[in-house]
């Protein structure tokens, strides 16, 4: 499995976020979704590619 490289990347947060940083943050990069935890930017990222990442989000 490749490394991803996500320097760069542009990660952004729900303004429905608190001050308390609970949260995860997003990037999208040209084939995939990453989310990892607000708390730890440095630690684990989790990457879904447009298809998972759909089915995890409801639909309007």
């Amino acid at each position: 499995m490749d490394a991803l490289d996500l320097s760069g990347t542009a990660w952004r947060k729900s303004s429905y976020s608190d001050a308390g940083n609970n949260c995860v943050e997003v990037a999208h990069t040209e084939r995939l979704v990453a989310v990892r935890d607000s708390k730890n930017p440095h630690g684990p990222v989790l990457a879904f590619d447009a298809a998972a990442w759909r089915a995890f989000l409801p639909t309007r």
